[in-house]
């Protein structure tokens, strides 16, 4: 799931930039959150909980990215009083909840239809501006928030008497409300006057939201025993992976390395046009997932999809 950088600030730039480079190193992203949808959903299929999922994800994602600034930026340890707030904000909700939810979601729906709810995100961020912050947002808003109504009406396949798990739409509703609160907390982290990177910034989520889930759930109850099964689902199973090996995958392919490929995209296009990219997730997403785990979408609920997507980005374009 592109969660992790991609609405928030990458800083001035250092070099000359090069967009065809930044461009390549976000589809490239994309294409690893999407691969790790579907490996997050045989690990959820065969048996192992979402809460374990998601502590395991944040931790590693912790570990690696705090060694990393450990090693070469000691002084992103440094928070002003100040900040704490927000940064508090962004991983006890922002983080763990998205997170959370995202995985609730994905086991109860296709993996496209959770993450198109979750996409939703940015319309709830223009409502916000404009009702809560009473800021300014384009007309383009409305007609955003109407296509995307809309298109979950035929992802929904309302007149048939609502085909989808309502809990899982909840999860998914939930999640994009979630990572709504990830957006606004990230963006007042690393604004004026405290203007962090935003990388330390979502280092401290994942901080944050490890520690909380140290408290919840603590990692002498976590069940190691249960990443040597081989997976009990259908099509990764059948090549008799072993859980840590997605477990691994997840951790590694599916967080560290399309997080770092969106932090060095930013060094040559700006946020938006990340964002605008990243919204391919949903589609290569489904196409992994029906390949994989055969999951097939009708073709209004494609057409659907499609109307969700395009009024998410007119109504981040407009705010």
């Amino acid at each position: 799931m592109s969660d992790l950088a991609e609405v928030l600030p990458g800083g001035p730039l250092a070099h000359r930039p090069n967009p065809r480079l930044g461009y390549a190193l976000v589809v490239i992203a994309a294409i690893c959150f999407a691969t790790n949808a579907t490996v997050s959903k045989s690990l959820l299929l065969s048996g192992f909980e979402a809460t374990r999922l998601a502590q395991l994800r944040v931790t590693a994602a912790f570990l690696i990215i705090g060694v990393i600034l450990a090693l070469t930026r000691p002084s992103a340890f440094k928070v002003k009083r100040a900040e704490w707030p927000a940064l508090i904000a962004f991983g006890l909700i922002g983080v763990t909840f998205t997170q959370l939810l995202y995985f609730m979601g994905i086991s109860r729906l296709p993996i496209s239809i959770a993450l198109l709810l979750e996409f939703t995100a940015p319309i709830m961020v223009a409502l916000y501006w404009k009702f809560g912050m009473h800021k300014h947002v384009g007309r383009g808003v409305w007609l955003g928030l109407v296509l995307a109504l809309g298109g979950l009406a035929l992802v929904a396949e309302v007149w048939s008497g609502f085909s989808l798990n309502p809990i899982g739409v909840a999860c998914g509703i939930g999640a994009a409300a979630a990572l709504a609160v990830y957006y606004l907390a990230g963006d007042k982290a690393v604004s004026a006057p405290f203007n962090r990177d935003s990388v330390s910034v979502t280092m401290w989520g994942f901080a944050i939201a490890a520690a909380f889930w140290a408290i919840v759930q603590p990692w002498w109850t976590f069940p190691w025993a249960e990443l040597m099964h081989p997976s009990r689902q259908e099509g990764l199973a059948d090549n008799g992976w072993p859980l840590w090996s997605l477990a691994i995958w997840m951790i590694v392919i599916g967080t560290a390395v399309p997080f770092w490929l969106e932090v060095s995209a930013l060094r040559n296009i700006n946020a938006s046009q990340v964002s605008a990219v990243g919204m391919t997730e949903p589609i290569l997403a489904a196409i992994i997932a029906w390949v994989i785990l055969g999951e097939v979408l009708t073709p209004i609920q494609i057409a659907g999809g499609a109307l969700v997507l395009g009024g998410v980005y007119l109504a981040e374009r407009s705010r």
